[in-house]
């Protein structure tokens, strides 16, 4: 059992500067919680509080109901993956896992049998001799997540480990790290900014603004039910349309949906796959911008009166073409006023 609890964390550099303000988040065991959120919004920070490498302002953070605060690094149960892989370029690949087991003074046949094995879990068996340079970018990774997970931590920590390498190598990896921290079921907290690597990865992701919780969701449930106008901006593509509410119905322009809310400012989320558009011969709610043809679909670009752009998602993108007048008729949404959700369709999905 290994259970990460987060309570009421607090970490401010000088004065008025917090970087994480009353954060609390319990990871289960064996569960993989991602940290998603743009540069700024604390999540390294949180990360390295968890690890011992910054100390909170205020706050506790346990491990199966054991305070780590006052711990440094060293003694405390994880294991931390940074994005710069940190090994040492005088030490070959054996030698670079090795490393916290000699400190550990186990018995040199233990430290083999520990190394070898997680170097086949990796997928570097055969490297032991090479030397760090020797080794393509995502080798090095593997390296530095063989180092932390020889030790046997009770909780993973992962910070942005993928981000210096290229897409094709972060896809890969990524699944492949899945599969190892499934496979030992070991306790994983993950920090990215990709959309991607968190909706593929995480069992739950908390999306973090200025150092606060904005939700914290499945990625299913977090990218169909956002609960505010930023969670829908930044997972996924979303169309925010800023109007009005009156008499039971949102409007912008020549564009109006029914909304069964009082009158007021509203804000519109409605997902391209989830905005259909028709041609028109009448008034035009919108004109095609641009078309981009991705082959399994395409995305055509709107822009209505006002010039405020759109996307939809079709099927053919050879059905459009720039200025083409076209009607919306959005097939779920979800509305939002004072940033809490009012209204949804369905999943705004």
């Amino acid at each position: 059992m290994a259970v990460l609890d987060i309570k009421g964390v607090t970490k401010q550099f000088g004065v008025g500067v917090r970087a994480v303000d009353g954060f609390a988040l319990t990871v289960g065991d064996g569960e993989l919680v991602c940290l998603l959120g743009p540069s700024g919004s604390g999540k390294s920070t949180l990360l390295r509080m968890v690890g011992g490498f910054e100390t909170p302002t205020t706050g506790s953070i346990t491990i199966d109901g054991e305070e780590m605060i006052n711990l440094p690094p060293e003694r405390r149960p994880t294991g931390m993956v940074f994005q710069s892989h940190a090994l040492w370029t005088h030490m070959n690949v054996f030698n670079n896992i090795a490393f916290g087991l000699k400190l550990r003074r186990l018995p040199r046949e233990e430290i083999r049998q520990r190394v070898d094995a997680v170097m086949a879990l990796v997928g570097l068996g055969g490297y032991g001799s090479r030397q760090t340079h020797q080794l393509s970018g995502g080798q090095q990774q593997r390296v530095a997540l063989a180092r932390s997970l020889v030790l046997e931590p009770k909780i993973l920590l992962l910070d942005e480990p993928f981000a210096s390498l290229d897409q094709h190598l972060r896809e890969r990896l990524r699944e492949e790290v899945r599969d190892i921290q499934q496979r030992l079921k070991i306790t994983t907290l993950f920090v990215t900014h990709g959309q991607d690597e968190a909706l593929s990865m995480a069992d739950r992701i908390v999306v973090m603004r200025d150092g606060k919780v904005e939700q914290v969701a499945p990625p299913a449930a977090l990218y169909r039910e956002p609960e505010t106008p930023f969670v829908a901006g930044f997972i996924g593509t979303m169309n925010l349309i800023e109007g009005q509410v009156v008499d039971g119905t949102f409007a912008r322009g020549t564009f109006s949906v029914p909304l069964p809310v009082p009158d007021g400012p509203a804000v519109l989320a409605v997902r391209p796959e989830a905005l259909e558009i028709v041609p028109t011969s009448g008034p035009a709610v919108a004109k095609v911008h641009r078309v981009t043809d991705y082959g399994t679909h395409a995305i055509v670009d709107l822009e209505l009166p006002d010039g405020l752009r759109i996307k939809s998602m079709v099927a053919d993108a050879r059905a459009w073409m720039a200025e083409q007048a076209v009607s919306l008729k959005p097939r779920a949404f979800a509305a939002y006023r004072d940033n809490h959700v009012i209204n949804r369709t369905s999943a705004a999905s």
